[in-house]
């Protein structure tokens, strides 16, 4: 499992960390700090480590990130992590067009998606 908190590019990022999916990563974005972690078979081991580095539940938000895809369908904002009816989120998908955005600027400063 690995933090990112500096920019690196998508060939990187897919030359890294494509060793427990052939096609994607499993990432846990926490979208008050701006930082990312990856690098885990599942979510909640990447929630679990986030919170271990003083996160809040509540800012942490699971995606999949598709290195080989097009830009358009590189973020896909599904995890079980992400049901939680207290913040009115009730299923894997992400509800929140705010929190969503959100994700999608922290992922484009750190991930640089060359063409």
């Amino acid at each position: 499992m690995e933090i990112i908190n500096s920019r690196i590019t998508k060939k990187e990022l897919g030359e890294k960390s494509l060793h427990y999916f052939k096609t994607f990563i499993k990432v846990v974005v926490d979208i008050e700090k701006e930082i990312i972690a990856l690098d885990a078979e599942l979510h909640s081991d990447l929630e679990a480590y986030l919170l271990e580095s003083g996160s809040k539940q509540e800012n942490l938000w699971g995606i999949n990130l598709y290195p080989l895809n097009d830009k358009e369908n590189f973020i896909e904002f599904t995890s079980l992590i992400n049901i939680r009816p207290h913040q009115d989120n009730y299923s894997m998908e992400i509800t929140s067009s705010m929190v969503k955005e959100k994700i999608k600027g922290i992922v484009d400063k750190h991930i640089y998606y060359e063409a």
